[in-house]
């Protein structure tokens, strides 16, 4: 037989060789488990495959949240920029109105102004003809509304009637002009006749 090596004691009795062969079994079959794992490449192979997998994922995840970190803070930069727009507008939009509205109302004065003049300068005869041509003018739109009431398509309608509210709005400045209007055509027509 062998030597039994020099750092195990001698089995006393054949039970307790037993158990050191037993024993030297199991480390052998371990040891051989071992260095199978380590010869068998692909399963290291596959094994570095899943763990490079999970990296991968790990990688994709990190820069998904990151994206997706931007894409909202690209959304708040956006919506605010709107916002400031919009107010931006909105105070132009007032600026405007404001100045328009000063506009008319300057133009308004002015055509009341030339109005007067003129009316202070026209004779009593002219003035009462142009009471009267508008009186005429007065009956002549009503049945032309009438007739378009009767004719025009709705669409048409619905645009005319914006406008004539439009147009009550202004009705003073608009009555001005049709005076003015019709009195200069009434001077001219005497001047020639």
């Amino acid at each position: 037989m062998t030597q039994p090596p020099h750092d195990e004691p001698t089995a006393a009795g054949p039970q307790e060789l037993r158990e050191q062969v037993e024993h030297t079994r199991e480390e052998l079959g371990r040891t051989v488990e071992a260095l199978a794992a380590e010869t068998d490449v692909k399963a290291r192979a596959k094994e570095s495959a899943v763990d490079k997998k999970d990296q991968v994922a790990v990688r994709a995840g990190v820069l998904l949240e990151e994206t997706a970190a931007k894409a909202e803070e690209v959304k708040e930069q956006t919506v605010l920029k709107a916002w400031e727009l919009k107010e931006q507008t909105a105070v132009k939009a007032g600026v405007l109105k404001e100045q328009t509205v000063l506009k008319a109302g300057e133009l308004k004065v002015k055509a009341a102004q030339a109005a007067g003049r003129v009316e202070g300068k026209l004779p009593d005869a002219v003035r009462g003809k142009a009471v009267e041509v508008a009186g005429q003018a007065r009956v002549a739109a009503a049945r032309a509304g009438r007739l378009w009431e009767d004719k025009a398509p709705e669409p048409l309608r619905d645009r005319t009637a914006q406008g004539a509210l439009v147009a009550r709005d202004k009705r003073g400045l608009l009555l001005t002009a049709a005076g003015v209007a019709a009195v200069a055509w009434i001077v001219r027509r005497r001047r020639q006749g």
